[in-house]
C-alpha cells in the first residue's frame, strides 16, 4: 500500500442551522449549534484515514485549544502528525458555516494556514517515493500550494488537486497534476472542462446529488451517486476526495476508487458536521 501525502488547511468549524439567510441589521433565532473539526485538508486527511489509507498530514494550527484539539482527532484515526506545525501568536483557522435546508454557506478565516511554507512542504516529502499519493486544496497560499504540486511531481508521486475554494491563480500548476477534482461551480470559475482538460490529463467533475463525471482526452462518463436526503453537505466533496485517495493507495483504478469515494460521501451528507459526518470502512462497505 501507498502512502498519501496531504497538504492543506486544518480548521475548526461553528456550525448552526438557520431557517433562512438573514437581512442586513436582522439577527435570527438559529438552532443546533455545534463545534466540530475541519479544513479541507484535514477533512481529506481524516476521511483518507478512517476509510483505510495510511496518511502523512501536513499543515499549520495556531498554538491555541481549537489546534490542539485537531491534531488530538488525527492521531486518534492514526494520522502521522509529525509536520504539522504550531505557530504562536497566530490562531487556527476557523470557518463559520450556516446551514440552511441542508446546503451550507461557509466564512473562513484562515489564520494559521496563511503561515504555510515551502519549506514545511520539503520536511513532508522528505521521505515521499515515486506512486505515493499527494493530495492537496487551495485553503493555504496559493504559491506555495503550486510549489507543492510541482515538487510531488518532481518525485514522480500520484498528484491530486481538490481546486477549492477555486482560484484562478493555480492554473500555472495544473501541468503538475494527475487529477483535478472540482465541482461544477469550480469548474465554471476555472474555465470550464475543456479549459481545465488542456492543462492535466483527467478531470473527476462533481455533480452533487447527480453524481460524478470521469472526463479525459478519450472522452468522458458519468456515474450516479447514492441517493440520499441530505442532512449537511459539509465534507461531501472532502470525504470523496480522502475515498479515493485511500483505494487508489491500495492499488483500485481511478473508476473503483472514486465509486468508493462518492459512497462515502453520500454516506457523509445524512450527518452533521465536517469530521464527525467521515465514516469508517466498514461503514461504506456494509451500507
Amino acid at each position: 500500500m501507498k502512502n498519501i501525502y496531504i497538504v492543506g488547511s486544518i480548521n475548526t468549524d461553528l456550525v448552526i442551522t438557520t431557517p433562512y439567510m438573514p437581512k442586513a441589521g436582522e439577527t435570527l433565532t438559529g438552532s443546533g449549534f455545534f463545534v466540530a473539526r475541519g479544513g479541507k485538508g484535514a477533512n481529506q486527511a481524516v476521511a483518507a484515514a478512517r476509510l483505510g489509507g495510511k496518511v502523512v498530514m501536513c499543515g499549520l494550527v495556531g498554538d491555541d485549544d481549537f489546534g490542539k484539539s485537531a491534531v488530538k482527532v488525527f492521531t486518534e484515526v492514526g494520522i502521522d502528525v509529525s509536520h504539522i506545525r504550531a505557530v504562536s501568536d497566530v490562531p487556527s483557522g476557523t470557518a463559520v458555516i450556516i446551514i440552511e435546508n441542508g446546503d451550507n454557506r461557509i466564512i473562513l478565516d484562515k489564520g494559521a494556514n496563511a503561515e504555510l511554507s515551502e519549506k514545511d512542504i520539503d520536511e513532508a516529502l522528505k521521505n515521499a517515493k515515486a506512486g505515493d499519493i499527494y493530495l492537496t486544496q487551495l485553503e493555504n497560499p496559493i504559491e506555495i500550494i503550486g510549489y507543492g504540486l510541482k515538487k510531488a511531481k518532481e518525485k514522480g508521486m500520484y498528484v491530486i488537486l481538490n481546486p477549492a475554494p477555486a482560484n484562478k491563480d493555480i492554473v500555472p500548476y495544473l501541468k503538475y497534476c494527475d487529477l483535478v477534482t472540482p465541482n461544477e461551480t469550480e469548474t465554471e470559475i476555472m474555465g470550464g472542462k475543456e479549459f481545465l482538460l488542456s492543462q492535466a490529463p483527467t478531470l473527476l467533475v462533481t455533480l452533487g446529488g447527480n453524481g460524478f463525471e470521469i472526463t479525459d482526452k478519450s472522452g468522458s462518463k458519468h456515474y450516479d451517486c447514492i441517493k440520499i436526503k441530505p442532512v449537511d453537505t459539509t465534507a461531501a466533496g472532502d470525504t470523496l476526495c480522502g475515498g479515493l485517495a485511500a483505494m487508489l493507495s491500495k492499488g483500485k483504478t481511478l473508476e473503483e476508487s472514486a465509486i468508493f469515494g462518492s459512497k462515502a460521501a453520500s454516506i457523509a451528507c445524512t450527518r452533521k458536521g465536517a469530521q464527525p459526518s467521515i465514516p469508517t470502512l466498514s461503514e461504506v462497505e456494509n451500507y
